[in-house]
């Protein structure tokens, strides 16, 4: 089975999407209705802009989103599952037909501004670790009882990103290392996403989500929060509110992708992510890019 896998923040670069805008007329006309739907042009960013303006939150989110979703819907093919890393299970959503372009964008949209501002509310970060067990990963955070210090993106064996206070980040990266920690490295984030300081955003994105009109889909999406796949679109709805304060189980999400069949990977938007993550998680798999 074809799964369809859709990257998150951080995989943007200055020309993403010019060479699909130029070759594919279907991928050129989401691309022309982003800007309209947006009120800017995103699209001018997308292919010329510099890294510090595609590093702007309303830009980065609708941009991956954008990219990704032009990617799948030029295909001829549809997937069988989909997934999607964060934001990416937005895009997971257009793709089976939960959500129309439109609507999706707008979500995406909201979703960005809504955690730019918890972001300013409570200035925060996030760290990537590597080369230590999960389970002591949480332990360590769990020790911190005088800070906000969470796993947040259980990204492939070895490799796992936490989320908190500026000082809760620091006091974790200093414990992990002494715990036998590859490397313990503060990311260039403007925040703590899928963290309990996210809750001013997932506020407002359930009255976004609860406004908007969402279709049963073609194919089950795997989601981030239990990484477990779903056609139900009350149980789409309440987990991709829930995303955003808590962690992604990414590592989980594609191993149950596998076991229900799944042995193509065709990771659909900007960079090879989630190629590297997915030949980590089942080396048995082929990955390619769309």
């Amino acid at each position: 089975m074809t799964a369809f896998v859709f990257p998150g923040q951080g995989a943007q670069f200055t020309g993403m999407g010019k060479e699909l805008y130029d070759s594919n007329p279907i991928a050129k006309s989401l691309f022309d209705k982003a800007n309209t739907i947006l009120g800017f042009n995103i699209t001018e960013i997308m292919f010329a802009g510099s890294a510090e303006e595609l590093k702007q939150t309303r830009v980065t989110q609708p941009a991956v989103f954008i990219h990704s979703v032009a990617t799948a819907l030029a295909q001829e093919k549809l997937p069988q599952m989909v997934a999607g890393h964060s934001l990416g299970e937005f895009s997971a959503l257009v793709a089976n037909k939960t959500l129309s372009f439109e609507d999706g964008l707008s979500l995406v949209y909201k979703r960005a501004m809504a955690m730019q501002r918890a972001c300013e509310i409570n200035p925060s970060t996030m760290a990537a670790i590597l080369g230590l067990d999960d389970a002591k990963v949480e332990e360590i955070c769990a020790s911190i009882t005088e800070e906000i210090v969470v796993a947040a993106n259980y990204n492939c064996p070895g490799q796992l990103v936490i989320s908190g206070s500026m000082k809760g980040i620091d006091i974790a990266c200093e414990k992990l290392k002494a715990a036998g920690a590859k490397r313990a490295m503060p990311l260039q984030v403007g925040g703590a996403f899928h963290s309990p300081l996210m809750e001013p955003a997932r506020e407002e994105l359930a009255a976004a989500i609860a406004s908007t009109n969402f279709n049963t889909p073609i194919c089950p999406v795997y989601q981030n929060v239990n990484a477990l796949p779903s056609t139900d679109v009350a149980v789409i709805k309440k987990n991709l509110i829930d995303q955003l304060t808590a962690p992604v189980r990414w590592t989980q999400l594609v191993q149950n992708m596998v076991k229900d069949g799944g042995n193509r990977f065709a990771e659909c938007g900007p960079g090879k992510v989630l190629q590297g993550l997915v030949k980590k998680i089942a080396p048995q798999v082929e990955v390619l890019s769309l």
